[in-house]
């Protein structure tokens, strides 16, 4: 009887020794955070642009009327009827 349990405890799989499973756990683990960091790094590019085209906006003059009304932007300036 011990003999049968001592041949089954000794399989051949490689499926059955733990550093199979903890190898394709950390491995899948890396192909996903390499997508994550790549979709991140293009998010805070598209995000850093924004910011410089904003930044370089607020810094161009704006005409005779930027000194009058200092704290109002474009779109409040159209008036009532536009949208």
């Amino acid at each position: 009887m011990i003999d049968l349990a001592a041949a089954v405890a000794k399989s051949a799989s490689a499926w059955d020794e733990p550093g199979t499973l903890a190898f394709l756990v950390i491995f899948g683990m890396a192909v996903i955070l390499y997508f994550v960091f790549r979709s991140m790094a293009r998010h805070l590019r598209r995000v850093n642009e924004a910011a410089r085209l904003e930044a370089s906006q607020a810094e161009a003059p704006r005409g005779p009327d930027a000194l009058e009304q200092p704290g109002r932007d474009q779109g409040m300036q159209a008036g009532p009827g536009a949208r």
